[in-house]
């Protein structure tokens, strides 16, 4: 029987637009807004009207940051698209290029806004959408800027504001955040970044549920034991030691990419696929996510901290003796929590979440555990407890999705033997040369908010958080753990009380 074809619609080109970019000589821009704007040009998805506006507090004009990203290209990835290899995409450079200008200047002073209103009055500039690719304290100021220019009006085309995390620090920085960028524009003009949702796996993840009748039907507690969701990095802090220090693993990486990841596994069915309706259903997740209070953080929230260790063939330090990090630091660069969910659909099933730097292996992944067989008939051979089935939904690396089950093992006793059916995007789709970027820069071109966080459930995944960051502000000090390892003992502890044991790492 040949299989039934899937008819693909190819997505409009965004309209014409400016794109501008705080802090347009940045990390951020080089190693992934400017390949994803290339990738977003040979694609199509973006025309020849699309112009890019940089600024920084550098000294250069358009063609020293122009030759900026083609440097940086070379350095970091080879002779990569700009120059061979792919020839869509080396001419989407090379269109893009004489589209990309420079306007110098200091974020925190008034005259640079004035000369930006200037610009856009001499070139009639209609849409834009203004990416603030800068430290976090910035994201108000520059805001308040825009609008006392009146470049956030809506006059002559849309004016969109791209923010990213971290959003807040705590739930009321959160919430003071919001208070004033919607003082000067309105929701529908905010774009919360969380490169996360970029990510066509975790996008796959609303598909594979609500486009396959026989996982939504077991999608509930009467068949769903537990859920673990896992990000883990290989990498130490680096250079970021003054960024993460004043961060942890908890602000960074538990609000917006682990909840997110909650939410999508936690959401009821939307009544369609539109933006608001989709986050309607996100922000009722977050509003009953139940956290550790007050009163048992210390069961249900661990915290460690890497010590020195070896990664691979590379020798990692401790975190506390890194650069820009105090000697005397409690800040933590693992977490481990475990939450519910008040609802129907959840109660009584426990999410256990886990991110951490300097680990054995990276992986990030959403393990959802099924509930034993009712008893086993195999008591002949001595099976009476058969592994649980799973659905293994892999993130990054190897994007892909796999199948744990029980299969009866060749021979003439009736044995068991558990088996894994894997599907695995890069045999079926090519994924590889992209970022994660691209779909949010065109979903923030074309309107589309899908992907992006509101205000209600910025505040609503804060304020599930706020025992802890107090719990931990108040006292006590992070478990040591060594680098290369899966993490502090007390992790394992977290989740073995309950009878349960981590996913392995990588497997």
């Amino acid at each position: 029987m040949m299989p039934a074809s899937t008819t693909v619609s190819k997505a409009p080109q965004a309209p014409k637009a400016t794109l501008v970019i705080f802090g347009a000589t940045g990390d951020l821009s080089h190693r992934l807004l400017m390949p994803s704007l290339i990738n977003l040009t040979a694609s199509g998805l973006v025309g020849d009207d699309l112009s890019i506006l940089g600024i920084g507090r550098a000294e250069g004009d358009d063609e020293w940051l122009r030759t900026g990203f083609e440097d940086f290209q070379r350095s970091n990835c080879g002779e990569g698209a700009i120059d061979a290899g792919d020839d869509r995409e080396r001419d989407a450079w090379m269109s893009l290029r004489s589209r990309i200008t420079y306007l110098r200047g200091d974020m925190t002073d008034a005259a640079l806004y004035d000369q930006l209103r200037t610009k856009f009055d001499q070139l009639d500039i209609g849409n834009a959408v203004f990416y603030l690719a800068t430290v976090s304290q910035l994201f108000g100021d520059i805001a308040e800027q825009l609008g006392r220019v009146g470049l956030l009006d809506e006059k002559k085309g849309f004016r969109r504001l791209a923010i990213e995390k971290p959003f807040g620090h705590d739930h009321a920085s959160a919430r003071a955040l919001n208070e004033r960028l919607l003082a000067l524009a309105s929701e529908k003009q905010l774009y919360r970044i969380d490169h996360f949702l970029g990510k066509e796996t975790v996008q796959n993840v609303m598909v594979t549920r609500f486009a396959n009748t026989m996982i939504e039907a077991v999608w509930n507690n009467n068949y769903i034991d537990h859920v673990q969701i896992t990000v883990a990095e290989t990498v130490d802090v680096g250079t970021r030691g003054s960024f993460y220090d004043a961060t942890g693993a908890l602000r960074d990486m538990v609000p917006n990419h682990l909840f997110q990841i909650l939410a999508m596994i936690g959401m009821e069915p939307p009544n369609s696929f539109d933006a608001e309706a989709i986050r309607n259903e996100k922000a009722k997740v977050f509003q009953a996510i139940r956290g550790p209070t007050a009163d048992n953080v210390n069961r249900d929230a661990v915290r460690g901290v890497y010590t020195a260790g070896r990664i691979g063939d590379k020798d990692v330090g401790d975190y506390r003796a890194a650069q820009d990090v105090a000697a005397d630091s409690r800040t933590e660069t693992y977490v481990a929590l475990k939450l519910g969910i008040d609802s129907w659909r959840w109660a009584g099933v426990p999410f256990y979440l886990r991110t951490g730097k300097a680990l054995a292996q990276r992986d990030t992944e959403i393990v959802v555990v099924f509930k034993p067989v009712p008893f086993a008939q195999f008591h002949d051979t001595g099976v009476m407890q058969l592994p649980a089935n799973k659905l293994i939904i892999q993130i990054q690396p190897g994007e892909g999705m796999g199948i744990d089950f029980v299969v009866k093992r060749p021979g003439p006793a009736i044995e068991t033997a558990p088996v894994r059916m894997n599907f695995s995007y890069a045999d079926t789709f090519d994924i590889a040369h992209t970022t994660g970027y691209e779909t949010l820069i065109y979903d923030m071109l074309m309107g589309d908010q899908t992907l992006f966080q509101r205000a209600d459930g910025v505040e609503a995944a804060w304020h599930a958080l706020q025992p802890v960051l107090d719990a931990w502000a108040a006292d006590g000090e992070p478990e040591p753990y060594v680098a290369g390892s899966t993490g502090p003992r007390g992790a394992d502890a977290l989740i073995e009380r309950d009878g349960r044991r981590w996913h392995g790492l990588g497997s």
